[in-house]
């Protein structure tokens, strides 16, 4: 049966044991994708209107609006506007500190999850390479066997051999490219929060400084 003709559930099967930890990575990596997207999509916010409306309340004297207005939003930037806003009136090392200990719990929060997607990236390739070195292994002693009983094996059995071989190597490629590139676009979504989260420390560590030595 040419491999065409096949489908989804027959390759795995044709693919031999290898093919289920790469099924696993292949859906783990899938619903590590699928919850970091919907996670990113609800704490997406427009930060730049955020941070106009937290310094305008704080211009305004209108300090209860500005913390409402941090709690009400889902931005990480938000915890770090609030943070800092908590700490008004407090020295720029107090004010700092506080700012860095907030930041020091919304990265990780951020950054959760995409350390799987980078090993089934690392890993997929290497147990694609088992499997096909197992199965070149399972080939070569089928040929043995039958040149032992004067029954050797026709080409076609031998290339059946190979292909189903190299049916893991070819799974294990697709997932970690697929696994690679949806981490490094997601690394790219946390780097983005980060640096706007370093903006706006620096924003409102110096406000807050300047209101402090008025």
């Amino acid at each position: 049966m040419e491999l065409e003709q096949l489908n989804a559930w027959q390759l795995i099967v044709k693919g031999g044991p290898i093919m289920i930890p790469l099924v696993l990575c292949s859906i783990i990596g899938l619903s590590v994708v699928i919850a970091k997207v919907m996670y990113f999509a609800s704490i997406a916010t427009d930060t730049q209107a955020l941070r106009q409306e937290v310094f305008a309340f704080l211009k305004s004297n209108r300090v209860s609006e500005a913390v409402a207005a941090c709690e009400n939003s889902p931005s990480p930037v938000a915890k770090i506007l609030l943070a800092g806003i908590l700490k008004l009136g407090d020295s720029r090392e107090n004010i700092s500190h506080a700012l860095e200990e907030s930041s020091r719990f919304a990265i990780p929060e951020l950054e959760k999850q995409l350390p799987i997607l980078s090993t089934i990236a690392h890993m997929a390739p290497l147990l694609g390479l088992l499997g096909t070195v197992t199965g070149l292994t399972n080939t070569f002693h089928s040929i043995q066997v039958a040149a032992a009983s004067m029954n050797p094996m026709s080409p076609g059995d031998f290339a059946g051999g190979i292909s189903q071989a190299m049916l893991t190597t070819v799974a294990g490629l697709i997932i970690a490219i697929c696994a690679f590139v949806t981490y490094n676009y997601l690394l790219s979504r946390v780097n983005h929060f980060i640096l706007d989260m370093e903006k706006t420390g620096n924003e409102i560590l110096n406000y807050l400084t300047q209101v402090s030595s008025s």
